[in-house]
């Protein structure tokens, strides 16, 4: 079993920066491609950013490709999401994820493991 908590949420104005943490335990963790994904109020789940653990490719929607970086530290079991020039549209729960594969994905169904959600709040 692998278990996610996710940290780091917050208030911040926009233009502001926040830094997201996923703290991982349970077996195997370092085998497992992770992610980030975000729920806006009155919407669906969608995806933010993905890594490949092994090799640390990285992919990311559209809507945060040059404002948001994800990567890891291995050594920590630890993911995390910096979050620059952010948005009110970027208001959401963040939620961190991981699934039995190496690769990277952007689809929800693809991963088997989720953290609880942190808020992000930017305000205007």
């Amino acid at each position: 079993q692998v278990q996610l908590v996710e940290s780091g949420g917050g208030l911040v104005q926009a233009g502001g920066s926040l830094r997201l943490s996923c703290a991982a335990s349970g077996r195997t963790f370092s085998r497992r491609a992770k992610g980030w994904f975000r729920q806006a109020p009155g919407k669906e789940r969608e995806f933010v950013a993905s890594i490949n653990w092994s090799s640390g490719s990285t992919y990311y929607a559209d809507s945060v490709k040059g404002r948001f970086t994800i990567s890891r530290d291995n050594a920590k079991n630890t993911m995390y999401l910096q979050m620059n020039s952010l948005k009110p549209e970027d208001t959401a729960v963040y939620y961190c994820a991981a699934r039995d594969a190496l690769t990277y994905s952007g689809y929800e169904y693809d991963y088997n493991y989720w953290g609880q959600g942190t808020q992000v709040t930017v305000s205007s």
